[in-house]
């Protein structure tokens, strides 16, 4: 399991007592990793990170910005931020954004969502909900 770097002293601790925040990834690839106890995305190794989105709407909209091009199909992990033993952080004040710094543990993943896509590669709903 690679190693995380620490959070920024400016961010904000996310208090994760009854907070769900949602995780997209290829789907392929997360059927590779989710029989494991802990769970690291393809991009970890550069960024120290995983990246989180609290709202649906917003997944769609990060999506679109940084994987329409990759025609993969996504799933959503929505995820019990309670059994995330590794911080959690915002780092801008929006709050919509919270940063997984270390390994996220499989058992925190409690639903697997479908991502509905165009032919074109943008994302339209994910488990049928566009927003």
């Amino acid at each position: 399991m690679s190693e995380a770097v620490q959070p920024p002293q400016e961010s904000t601790p996310l208090d994760k007592c009854g907070h769900l925040t949602y995780h997209l990834t290829p789907a392929d690839y997360w059927e590779e990793h989710r029989a494991s106890a802990h769970y690291l995305p393809e991009g970890f190794a550069a960024e120290g990170f995983i990246h989180c989105t609290d709202t649906i709407a917003e997944v769609i909209a990060v999506g679109n910005r940084y994987y329409q091009e990759d025609r993969r199909d996504f799933v959503l992990l929505e995820l019990d931020c309670e059994l995330i033993s590794a911080p959690i952080v915002y780092e801008v004040p929006n709050k919509i954004f919270p940063h997984i710094y270390g390994a996220l543990d499989v058992p925190a993943v409690k639903r697997v969502l479908p991502v509905e896509r165009t032919a074109d590669g943008a994302f339209v709903s994910i488990g049928g909900r566009t927003q």
